[in-house]
Parts: C-alpha cells; sequence; structure tokens
C-alpha cells in the first residue's frame, strides 16, 4: 500500500540521484600527484574536439607511429600503407625545370640563398701540378667522343649529344683530380664512386592553396565550409639520375650552426609559391613514395653523399627569349632540389622522413656542368618539416651557396687543342674535392629513431619470412610497377547516363561509385592473402590455419 511517507521516501532517494549525477564535484585527494601536499586537483587537458584539431590529432598519431617503426624499410612501407595505388605528387625531375621555377623552389623546400665563398689559394699548387693533365683529359674526351659519333647510323638530338660528351668529360676530369690529390687527402681513396645512380626522395609541403575540386568538396560538407580555401599539403616526388655521385662513411662539416639555422624571420622571408605547381609547367603522376639515394639499405658503410654532379642539358630546350637570368635562376632551382632530394633519401636511411625531423644537419656539394660551363653549390639540410602548420611555425630553415656559372676552357679547336683555359674553374672544383668529411656520430645520434644496434635494417630480423616479405615489399614499391589490376575507372557512357543524367535506375548497382566506394582509400595491405598449398604448408597438410601466408606489414 503507497503510504505518504513511502512517496517522500522515494522522492528523496530520487533527489539524491539527481544531485550525484548533476552535481558531481571531483575529489581532490583522488587525483592528487604523488608527493603533492598543496590540496590542488590535478585535472586532464581540456582537448579541442573540432573537426580540424581531430585531424591533426590523428595525423600526429600516424607520424609518431611511422616514428616508432623499428627498421628503414618498414618506415618505407608504413608511409605508403595507406594509399594501395600511390600517392598524387608533382613530378620533380632533372630533366625539366620551368620558367620562374626558383620562387615554387624555395618554399617547396625551405631554402635560403647565399653567395658561395671564391676558392682558397691553397689549392694553386695542385692546380698548377694539374694543368697539363686536365688539358690532355678535356682533348682526349673531345676527340673519343667524335670517334663514337662517327660509329653511330642515326644522329643524335642535342641534349642526349651534350649528356654523352659531359659523361666522358667528366669521368676523365675525375680521374685527374684523384691522381693529384688523394696523396694529400686520404679521405679521397675511401670514396664510393656511383656512375649515373638513381637519385628519389619524397616529401610533403604546406602553404599551397587547394585545387577546385578539393573547395568544392569541402563546401559540399558542413563541417569543412569554414575551411574550403584553406591551404593544404602537396606531395611532391624527384627524380634524378646526376652524371656522377661520390659518397663517404662520415659528414661533411656544416657551415652553419644551430643558433644560425633557426632563424623563424628569415623564414617567413622565404617566397611563397601558393598556386598550384602545374601552373608553372610541372605535371602531377601517380606513384608510391619513394626515397633511395643511389643505394639500398643494405649496410653500406659510406652513407653520406660529398659531391654529386648534375646536368644541364635541358637547357638546350629552353628558349633563349627567357633571358640569362632566368637561366641562372633555372640552374639555381635544379641545385636546390637536387640536393635536398639527396640529403632527404639519406636522412630516410637513418631514420628520418618528411615526417620525422632530423636531430643533426646533412652536407652535401653540388656541380652542375655540360663540361665547359661549371656551377658550384654547396647545400646544408637543417630541416625536413615543411608539412601542414610548419611552413608558418618552423623556426629552422636550408641553406644553399650558390656561385656563377665559370668556364672550364674556351673551346676545343679544330685541330684539337684546348683554348683558353680557367684555372679559377679547375681550382674551384678541387676545393671541393678537398673538402674533408671528419663529422663523426656514435650509432645512436646517427638513427635516434630506428630499432636499435641490433635492428636498423629488414635484414637484422631473424624471422627468414619477415626478411623476404619487407625485402619484397620495399624493393617492389621501389620499382614503381603498376598493380597487377589497374585502377579502376568510370568510363564516358557510365557518367553520362549513370553519373550526371540518373536513367539506368533499374540496372543492380555493382560499380564502385554506385556502392560509394573510394577506390584511392584502399590500403596497401588490402588485397586476399596467398594460398599456401599443403604440401609446403607450415604444420603439416592437415594444419588450416596455415593455409594463407603470413604478411608483416608495419
Amino acid at each position: 500500500m503507497l503510504t505518504l511517507r513511502n512517496v517522500e521516501q522515494q522522492r528523496a532517494r530520487l533527489l539524491a540521484i539527481c544531485r550525484r549525477c548533476l552535481f558531481i564535484k571531483a575529489e581532490p585527494q583522488a587525483v592528487l600527484s604523488q608527493g603533492d601536499s598543496t590540496g590542488v586537483a590535478q585535472y586532464p587537458e581540456i582537448k579541442d574536439l573540432s573537426f580540424k584539431a581531430r585531424k591533426q590529432e590523428k595525423a600526429a598519431e600516424w607520424h609518431n607511429e611511422i616514428r616508432q617503426v623499428p627498421t628503414i624499410e618498414e618506415k618505407m612501407i608504413k608511409v605508403n600503407l595507406p594509399r594501395y595505388y600511390g600517392y598524387k605528387v608533382v613530378d620533380f625531375n632533372d630533366t625539366k625545370v620551368p620558367y620562374n621555377a626558383l620562387p615554387l623552389t624555395q618554399h617547396y623546400t625551405r631554402t635560403v640563398l647565399e653567395e658561395l665563398p671564391v676558392a682558397e689559394s691553397v689549392m694553386d699548387q695542385f692546380v698548377k701540378s694539374a694543368r697539363s693533365d686536365a688539358i690532355e683529359a678535356l682533348e682526349y674526351a673531345h676527340d673519343y667522343y667524335k670517334q663514337q659519333l662517327t660509329l653511330l647510323h642515326n644522329p643524335l638530338d642535342s641534349v642526349t649529344q651534350e649528356r654523352q660528351l659531359t659523361q666522358i668529360i667528366l669521368e676523365q676530369i675525375h680521374r685527374v683530380v684523384l691522381q693529384t690529390l688523394s696523396a694529400d687527402y686520404a679521405h679521397l681513396n675511401e670514396l664510393e664512386v656511383d656512375y649515373n645512380p638513381r637519385h628519389e626522395a619524397f616529401w610533403a609541403v604546406g602553404g599551397v592553396d587547394p585545387p577546385k575540386n578539393v573547395v568544392k568538396s569541402k563546401e559540399g560538407r558542413e563541417w569543412q565550409k569554414e575551411e574550403a580555401n584553406n591551404t593544404y599539403d602537396r606531395l611532391v616526388q624527384f627524380t634524378g639520375e646526376p652524371y656522377l655521385a661520390l659518397r663517404h662513411r662520415q659528414q661533411l662539416p656544416s657551415w652553419k650552426s644551430p643558433e644560425e639555422s633557426e632563424n623563424l624571420a628569415l623564414a617567413l622571408q622565404l617566397p611563397r609559391f601558393r598556386h598550384d605547381a602545374r601552373s608553372l609547367g610541372y605535371s602531377i603522376k601517380h606513384q608510391h613514395a619513394i626515397n633511395v639515394p643511389g643505394y639500398w639499405p643494405s649496410g653500406n658503410a659510406a652513407n653520406f653523399g660529398l659531391l654529386s654532379f648534375q646536368s644541364r642539358a635541358h637547357l638546350k630546350l629552353r628558349p633563349k627569349s627567357y633571358g640569362e637570368r632566368d637561366e641562372m635562376e633555372a640552374l639555381h632551382a635544379l641545385a636546390i632540389q637536387s640536393s635536398y632530394a639527396w640529403l632527404l633519401a639519406q636522412a630516410n636511411y637513418n631514420g628520418f622522413n618528411t615526417y620525422n625531423e632530423l636531430t643533426y644537419p646533412l652536407n652535401t656539394q653540388t656541380i652542375i656542368t655540360n663540361g665547359r660551363e661549371w656551377s658550384f653549390y654547396k647545400y646544408q639540410l637543417n630541416t625536413l618539416l615543411v608539412h601542414g602548420q610548419n611552413i608558418d611555425e618552423n623556426p629552422r630553415v636550408n641553406y644553399c651557396r650558390v656561385s656563377a656559372p665559370q668556364l672550364l676552357y674556351g673551346e676545343i679547336n679544330e685541330a684539337g687543342k684546348c683554348v683558353d683555359f680557367n684555372e679559377q674553374t679547375l681550382r674551384q672544383l678541387f676545393s671541393f674535392y678537398a673538402n674533408v668529411p671528419c663529422v663523426k656520430r656514435s650509432s645512436e645520434e646517427l638513427q635516434p629513431y630506428v630499432g636499435g644496434p641490433t635492428l636498423r635494417r629488414a635484414a637484422d630480423y631473424d624471422n627468414a619470412e619477415q626478411r623476404e616479405f619487407l625485402e619484397h615489399t620495399f624493393k617492389h614499391l621501389a620499382s614503381k610497377r603498376p598493380r597487377h589490376l589497374e585502377l579502376p575507372e568510370v568510363y564516358m557512357w557510365e557518367k553520362l547516363y549513370k553519373i550526371d543524367n540518373k536513367t539506368r535506375s533499374m540496372e543492380a548497382r555493382r560499380r564502385f561509385f554506385e556502392l560509394d566506394t573510394n577506390v584511392w582509400r584502399r590500403t596497401l595491405d588490402q588485397h586476399d592473402p596467398e594460398y599456401v598449398p599443403r604440401a609446403v604448408r607450415v604444420g603439416g597438410r592437415k594444419n588450416r590455419e596455415g593455409r594463407y601466408k603470413k604478411y608483416y606489414y608495419p
């Protein structure tokens, strides 16, 4: 029987529950840190739950996951894991530099230009002793090249002719320099020389205006409408093939201190190219992220670049109406791109990448030449973070010391003799070779983001199946081979009759765009497992758990 007393009890019980639920107070003693006697409660940080903040937090978690991956190969696989068909990248290469490309290059690489100092006179004695040998090498290279042309049935284009002649000249000049300096500079005896190596690098750049399709897509979503015109990240892939690349086991000394490298005011004064790179003439392609400094991560001790020789043959196709100033800027842009990409690929083999910052600077030297005209550059890589908000907030900048083109000789006359040989150019070349790499670092300092002293490469794993899988996956990504099934496409009749005009409503929905499937969101590990036959199955023929091959994606 419901009495007034029971009603009052139930009412009091409900009020107590409401007070506990709606007006609960934190227990200060329960959240105090150890050793704290102030009696002040420690509350967790209030997180920003906006879409932009959650997106940045998710990206930071992914970057941290890449940092935690132990081996070099696994880090590269981890970067490619979100895209089965590869990324949409801006195609940087050493065969094409569009008009007015220097501001874009400085923005994309965060590079400050400086003037290259003149070579010291200490090289004069070596120049005098090598002068006759260098002239003889030039005359021999031209004579050998003429003989090679007589054996060809079809004439070569001007770019190919210049590249072949330059290759012969550089190999001969390189021999002369080593013969002259190797007795006094011991590091030249320890060089690893790569002929026409493969230099490739991948990185992300922020501060670029979004294309129209991205703006239109965001405007159609209520939670992204306000950020439709915000800048976004562009992905870049550089591909180059220098004539020669010299590597050493130690680093070149830095010519900028860490204090000088951190200059936010100078970073904000760098040119900003916010427009799409296609507006200058760069092309867009789809491929996986690749970082290759000319060798595989196989434990080679010569991991640091000393000097690379780049081609300027592409200037043969450049209209003369562009002027001398643009030609010089094109050389500067190519030197910055090739130096930045080579150092980035070397940093990748030490555990760093475009999302994980360098802990020490890297240096290299670059020469752009056709055998007759020589341009000398020195580059110091201080930072890799140029994506997202780092384009505005990162205080570090990279530096490139540049020089105007210099003539090594005037011409080779009809008699095959060298005319107007320039000793100053040879002196500058000797100073680059004589730059001694002397920076030594411990293994922990050299590779702070790699697993450890016993786990740096995929070959260090004890599991043979895991070693084979990681090696095969890494090499397959780097080979740039297409997938065995092509990327699904929308045919013209489908766009006309199914997308633009809904005229086939009775037809079964089987195509990916009808099922609201974004094929670009397919990840690298989304594929059918490989079947293992019973005869070779681990655990015997009746082991059903081992009927599919095991994968070791990071």
